[in-house]
């Protein structure tokens, strides 16, 4: 006979356990959740700033003159432009320099520390670094290009075809040591036994990377280009001190158009309405990573 060992029944926590969690369930209700649903009931009311009587429930008449604002869709597209264009520079390079920080080198300690210093400083400051950088007269850009012999008179921030490249060059070299750091712990954890068997047979630096680094990175890998996604998308500092949208709106991203309705305009209703789209946006693509997800893990 063939005993079945029965498994072991779930118990369910008590009404103590949540006691456990109330210091950290509280802030996120109070700073996160209970803002989150105060905008999205705004959305649906015509509130303006300067107004002596209430906000009166207007329905879905602000989404309704959403989809017909051009100049929000366009602030949408190049919300796009820019958290693709700077999510994928950032890890492709993050990638690149944690493999480099991986290595036995020299001083290797001093480069993993030197490396994240964009990432510790605020993002008002690295705005405010690079604006000196790209200064048109006195930038430290301009100057090594007229000491190379080219054009050292392009004012970069506020030229039509050059201020979305430059704000994304400023985007990812301020994300990308996050990237990096986050790649590299993913690294340390790769087994080294595996790359020496792979070494033993003959295996080169690239085949070694598809066969045995890339499947045990890829995890972290997808984790943190998501998150870089979301960020970028939730992006409004870093521009709005650099180029304030400008010019002509090339580089206005959707937060700084809401943030503008807002509080330029006082249309606070209609921006939360734009909000409120933008966390549709973020919920799909956060449902899409989670989809992908749990089908990999099912696959397995």
């Amino acid at each position: 006979m063939t005993s079945a060992v029965a498994a072991p029944a779930r118990r369910r926590p008590g009404p103590g356990a949540w006691f456990l969690v109330l210091p950290a369930l509280i802030p996120i209700l109070l700073l996160s959740v209970g803002p989150l649903l105060y905008g999205i009931a705004l959305a649906f009311t015509d509130a303006q700033s300067g107004r002596t009587a209430g906000a009166q429930w207007a329905g879905l008449l602000n989404f309704q003159d959403l989809l017909h604002d051009r100049l929000f869709w366009d602030s949408f597209r190049i919300g796009l432009l820019w958290a693709v264009g700077v999510t994928v520079p950032q890890f492709l390079l993050g990638l690149g320099l944690a493999l480099l920080l991986d290595q036995d080198l020299r001083l290797r300690g001093l480069a993993r520390s030197l490396a994240i210093i964009p990432w510790a400083m605020p993002e008002v400051v690295v705005a405010i670094m690079w604006r000196l950088v790209y200064h048109p007269d006195a930038g430290v850009l301009n100057d090594t290009l007229s000491g190379l012999g080219l054009a050292g008179d392009t004012d970069w921030l506020s030229g039509l075809a050059t201020a979305l490249p430059a704000v994304v060059l400023v985007g990812v070299w301020a994300g990308m040591p996050q990237t990096t750091v986050t790649l590299l712990a993913g690294l340390q954890n790769t087994p080294r036994e595996l790359h020496e068997a792979a070494a033993l047979d003959g295996a080169g630096a690239w085949r070694r990377f598809r066969a045995v680094t890339w499947p045990a990175l890829k995890p972290v890998a997808l984790s943190i280009s998501a998150l870089n996604l979301i960020w970028n998308v939730n992006a409004f500092a870093l521009v709005y001190v650099l180029t304030n949208g400008g010019p002509g709106g090339r580089t206005r991203l959707p937060m700084l158009f809401a943030y503008e309705e807002a509080f330029r305009y006082g249309q606070f209703g209609y921006a939360a309405a734009m909000g409120c789209v933008m966390v549709a946006v973020i919920s799909v693509l956060l449902a899409g990573y989670l989809a992908g997800r749990l089908r990999g893990e099912d696959a397995r």
